[in-house]
């Protein structure tokens, strides 16, 4: 039976429902609900409404992977030590990045294999990989941005044995 965790301080808990709202507020911010921002962080939505109140027996994983679906990360910072003044400024690395929406205005090539789809701006991530490996032979890898080249492959390696399973074929 594995250990209890220790209880945490009133400074622990009261950062852990700051970084649960600051998740809820993001999610809401992108007009993402919970059931799909659990589906992209790989979580269940019960876990995700517990990370979003501050639920200090959450796994760590699960904190990083919802922070992760959302565009965000998790950070460690000394509470001693002045923050540097680029802190937090540097751009993101999202060569490996999966959004939990995938605005179709964003992505040219996406967009036109997307013409049948109608009433909506944003796809799910196996939605936008689904549209993209049937309509391969129709991608002008040499016309796709350098951004939508990444996302595609971020979608290959992060869903591509997901999609497969889901269709029943090989990709």
């Amino acid at each position: 039976m594995p250990a209890k965790s220790p209880p945490p301080s009133e400074q622990s808990a009261a950062q852990l429902k700051e970084v649960g709202s600051t998740l809820r507020a993001r999610r809401k911010a992108l007009q993402v609900s919970s059931t799909v921002a659990a589906e992209a962080a790989g979580i269940s939505r019960v876990t995700l409404h517990r990370l979003e109140t501050g639920e200090p027996s959450v796994a760590a994983g699960a904190w990083a992977n919802a922070a992760a679906a959302l565009g965000m990360s998790l950070a460690a910072i000394s509470a001693h030590e002045p923050l540097e003044a680029d802190h937090g400024t540097a751009p993101l690395d999202r060569t490996a990045w999966i959004p939990v929406r995938v605005r179709l205005s964003e992505y040219p090539q996406l967009q036109a294999l997307a013409w049948q789809v109608h009433g909506t701006d944003t796809l799910s991530p196996m939605e936008a990989l689904g549209i993209y490996e049937r309509n391969a032979r129709h991608l002008d890898m040499a016309a796709m941005s350098a951004e939508e080249q990444a996302l595609l492959q971020a979608l290959r390696t992060g869903l591509g044995d997901g999609w497969a399973a889901t269709k029943g074929n090989d990709v």
